[in-house]
């Protein structure tokens, strides 16, 4: 029996995640397919139901339900527990569905990937304290890195990650954050600021950037987003999100497959869609 897959999210048109995991699935000669679905935050109770009593054999799940979704599942990993989010859902071998956390793991693969391993000493600024903050946060503790500070619009969401990590993380108002940038070695943007570009703002300022920095984005496509663009014009070294969402689409394949897919089959043609722009 054919097995399908899914990606659920609002909005959802920008995702690339059909094509990525579409190319492993016939690399791989799986007898799957994968689609986006488009899932208001009102429906997605309804939505979780309706792809549990299709058979859906898991799905993945962007912004804005990663953290919302966990009510609605059978039963959470515990790291995806620890982290407060979900990105990756399983059907189990009873039925029953289960939620995993991707993200973080995939983003310090990029990051890694893209910087090596000699930076884990250094200070760390989060942007934003969502869903994806909250996995990248936990994932880079448990990496060895441990300054770091989480800016955001309200306070208490980031001293929630905070008290969470066990580390002497510090929140920040993004002001605060955007004074005293020049402090930090590597600034992560975790907000879905550059997906509509009609709609960015930056969600700090960068005037105080230093030209040693590294700076990475989540957001992927556009893989240049305008803080990336910023950034780069102030001489830092920069990290598109183009890695941290094949890392983490690679983990979720092998979480449906039991098979780790070759993730070279899907850089090239991710670059050929999203263009470097």
């Amino acid at each position: 029996m054919k097995k399908w897959y899914a990606v659920i999210g609002n909005p959802i048109e920008h995702s690339m995640s059909p094509l990525m995991h579409s190319t492993w699935i016939e690399k791989e000669g799986k007898n799957a397919s994968y689609i986006p679905v488009h899932v208001l935050p009102e429906n997605l109770e309804a939505a979780v139901t309706s792809l549990k009593l299709l058979g859906c054999s898991g799905w993945n799940v962007t912004i804005p339900h990663k953290e919302s979704i966990i009510p609605f599942l059978d039963e959470i990993d515990d790291t995806a527990a620890q982290m407060g989010a979900v990105n990756t859902v399983v059907r189990m071998q009873d039925g029953r569905y289960k939620g995993y956390n991707t993200d973080g793991l995939g983003f310090v693969r990029s990051l890694e990937e893209a910087v090596g391993i000699d930076h884990r000493h250094k200070s760390v600024l989060l942007i934003g304290a969502g869903g994806a903050a909250r996995g990248i946060a936990f994932a880079l503790k448990q990496t060895g890195y441990r300054q770091i500070n989480i800016a955001n619009r309200t306070i208490s969401k980031a001293q929630a990650i905070c008290d969470d990590l066990d580390i002497e993380a510090k929140a920040l108002t993004l002001e605060r954050a955007s004074e005293d940038l020049d402090r930090y070695d590597i600034i992560i943007q975790t907000t879905a600021a550059g997906l509509n570009k009609s709609e960015f703002s930056m969600p700090i300022g960068l005037k105080r950037l230093s030209k040693t920095a590294i700076v990475a984005d989540i957001v992927y496509n556009p893989m240049m987003t305008p803080f990336l663009k910023e950034a780069k014009r102030s001489g830092a070294t920069i990290v598109t999100g183009l890695g941290m969402f094949i890392h983490q689409g690679a983990l979720s394949y092998s979480y449906w497959m039991g098979s780790y897919p070759n993730a070279k089959d899907v850089e090239e043609l991710l670059l050929r869609q999203i263009g470097g722009n």
